[in-house]
């Protein structure tokens, strides 16, 4: 056998050995584990593609029942949460995914530093009282998975 023939071989079996990792892991998911998934939210010019990207994955997986979400938000992109100047869709939004189990985290310093407090926000939020990237950290040693959109 020649040295191509053996690393196809190799590629190949490797191959197979992590298809089958994939379809456990798919089995897996199907028999009640649901996936645990943290967003990250920082840029405010970022916020209705995550909120949308939200709610794409608890329609993508057949509603809330099916995942386990988690939206940590810092920086700039919290001004659009405040309550006070937040748009009607982005309070909707907001709304709805309280309604279906969304943990929504505001980070304490942020919260600090731009002068609110979780009764200047939109209903739903909890503080991450520690940080937001505390929270992260947090939630990823819990079993979530990131995601930064």
């Amino acid at each position: 056998m020649n040295r191509r023939n053996m690393l196809w071989s190799a590629v190949s079996g490797l191959g197979a050995a992590l298809g089958a990792s994939s379809a456990k892991a798919a089995t897996d998911a199907g028999t009640g584990n649901k996936l645990k998934v943290v967003y990250h939210l920082s840029d405010a010019e970022k916020v209705n593609f995550v909120l949308g990207n939200i709610q794409s994955h608890i329609d993508g997986v057949g509603g809330p029942d099916h995942v386990t979400i988690a939206l940590v938000i810092h920086g700039p992109a919290l001004k659009a949460f405040h309550s006070a100047q937040a748009n009607p869709d982005i309070s909707k939004r907001v709304g709805d995914f309280s309604k279906d189990g969304v943990e929504l985290a505001a980070c304490g310093n942020t919260m600090k530093a731009q002068n609110v407090t979780l009764t200047d926000l939109l209903p739903g939020f909890v503080s991450a009282e520690k940080g937001g990237v505390v929270r992260l950290a947090e939630l990823q040693s819990q079993g979530y998975l990131y995601l930064r959109p």
